[in-house]
């Protein structure tokens, strides 16, 4: 069937690009109004009406997609009808939808606490925003590695604007190196992507999966130092060490909303990793089979090690939120550096949690600084806060749950990983770590805790209404309380994540469905978990 006369549900998977593409136009062309002087008016507020209502329908779209997922179907959508590997096509699977719903889900939220004021501090942030959405979506649904890289680009391009968003000597300098660096990689990327091709003769992904397999020895070798480069691309954006020290400074200077929705961006580097070196170069890549294990886990071991250590010695909260989200990056890759289905299963639940929580402390940092007086976020004593109770309680949770302490998810989620690491030789190495980092992520927390709440100046500086803003806290309580949901719901989430793991394995079935035609829609996914269906094509095989 035509995509032109496909129903409109065949065309979902597209939407959550094209959704805040159009958003953004849609904002742009409701004109500036002067950024601050528009704070208040009727201009601003039809601007936050479109974003939040544009963000819910995204946030929907990208759950029908998860619920789409999770009976097994991977969908594949050919932009303009060309098949692949020809023309351009775009993905679902369980690993994109889970990351399509995880972005949409804390964007909301986000979104909605940037109304408390921060959009108002600079221009077009809304459309920015929408900006960097696309570009999420886009890397997480591609299904080749060059439109992997337009996607990068698009959501890199928005991120530069947002985090010097509201200006400031600190967050200038940090957005010049942050920019940088980035430029650095986008063009590591294209050299990559030169090597691959010239090796294998195409970039999408399904087939560049099969032909992997068929390169000799000489080949093999040179396409494992292509698919290393990559790996120095996609270890920058998920801040693995010694490729980390660009965050702290970057996350810890940028507005609050900004660095929580940064929070997902380091997952995109994760995604990345995944797709390329668990999937294309996995058990099936023949003489180029995988080729990052000797160099991704002793990496993401000691990029969990800095994180920790960073914390301790952070003079901040922001910082100190930055160095945990290195230290939780460390340890999802380090699951995904066994490469065994089960590890990758775990690192897929402690990659829900750990962006979701670093999300959440990031909004609870700026709620604490504004009620602190001029000492802000500031790891030293000052003006006791006005909501010791409410605030307390939120950087007790998210504290626990980022230290792993039971029955939070962060303590599910490193239990998995210790467990799928058990029967590997390195076992005691990624015990010893993630149980060490653990400990010491407490210790750290606990510090910032005793500081922030209990060696206080009853004679401070006054607190800053806005940190006790309605809006503001309910965000950041919706966030938190969405962690307390992963505790509740791990049963189901980490079938869905066991199911996400193994469908990555079954790579013939990816093939099938993205190269195979109408052929693919005929076979049953040979998980067992589902049918796989072109757009526009309905029923049971």
């Amino acid at each position: 069937m035509s995509l032109a006369h496909a129903p409109f549900w065949s065309h979902l998977p597209v939407l959550p690009v094209l959704l805040p593409l159009c958003t953004a136009a849609a904002l742009l062309l409701m004109g500036d109004g002067g950024g601050q002087a528009s704070h208040g008016g009727a201009l601003l507020r039809r601007r936050r009406w479109l974003s939040l209502g544009s963000a819910a329908f995204g946030a929907v779209l990208a759950w029908c997609l998860l619920a789409q997922a999770a009976q097994g179907q991977l969908t594949v959508y050919p932009l303009g009808n060309w098949p692949a590997p020809y023309g351009i096509v775009l993905v679902v699977d369980r690993l994109s939808a889970l990351m399509l719903a995880l972005t949409w889900t804390i964007a909301l939220p986000v979104l909605y606490y940037a109304t408390g004021g921060w959009d108002a501090h600079g221009r077009h942030f809304h459309a920015l925003f929408h900006f960097q959405l696309m570009g999420l979506s886009g890397a997480f649904v591609t299904g080749d590695l060059f439109n992997l890289f337009v996607f990068f680009e698009v959501l890199l391009i928005a991120s530069y604007v947002l985090m010097v968003h509201g200006q400031g000597r600190e967050r200038m300098r940090a957005g010049l190196h942050y920019v940088v660096l980035n430029l650095v990689a986008s063009a590591l990327f294209l050299v990559g992507l030169a090597l691959v091709y010239a090796l294998a003769g195409t970039l999408n992904m399904a087939d560049l999966a099969l032909r992997v397999a068929q390169l000799g020895p000489q080949q093999a070798t040179l396409f494992k130092s292509a698919a290393m480069v990559l790996l120095v691309v996609f270890g920058l954006k998920a801040a693995i060490a010694p490729l980390y020290l660009w965050l702290p400074a970057t996350y810890a200077a940028s507005s609050a909303p900004v660095a929580a929705l940064f929070a997902i961006m380091t997952k995109v580097g994760v995604y990345s990793i995944i797709r390329v070196h668990g999937v294309i170069l996995g058990e099936h890549a023949g003489h180029a089979a995988f080729a990052a294990q000797g160099w991704l886990l002793p990496a993401a071991l000691a990029t969990t090690v800095l994180g920790v250590l960073g914390m301790l010695a952070a003079h901040s909260l922001a910082r100190l939120v930055a160095y945990l989200t290195v230290a939780s990056v460390g340890t999802i890759l380090a699951a995904v550096g066994l490469f065994t289905t089960a590890a990758l299963s775990a690192a897929l639940f402690y990659l829900l949690h750990s962006t979701v929580v670093v999300a959440a402390l990031f909004l609870l940092v700026e709620l604490v600084a504004a009620q602190r007086g001029s000492a802000a976020d500031r790891l030293q004593p000052a003006a006791p806060v006005a909501q010791p109770v409410l605030l307390g309680l939120m950087m007790l949770l998210g504290a626990a749950s980022a230290a792993g302490l039971p029955p939070l998810p962060g303590f599910l989620g490193k239990l998995m990983v210790l467990q799928s690491a058990a029967q590997t030789p390195a076992h005691a190495w990624v015990w010893a770590v993630v149980l060490g980092a653990g400990l010491l992520s407490l210790v750290g927390l606990a510090r910032a805790g005793v500081i922030l709440f209990w060696n206080v100046q009853p004679d401070g500086a006054g607190h800053s209404p806005a940190g006790s803003s309605l809006r503001l806290t309910s965000a950041t309580l919706g966030l938190l309380a969405l962690s307390l949901v992963l505790a509740a719901a791990a049963a189901p989430i980490k079938r869905y994540t066991d199911a996400a793991a193994a469908q990555l394995a079954e790579r013939g079935a990816y093939a099938r469905a993205v190269l195979g035609g109408t052929q693919a829609t005929t076979r049953p996914y040979r998980g067992g978990e589902g049918d796989i269906r072109l757009p526009g094509q309905g029923g049971a095989p």
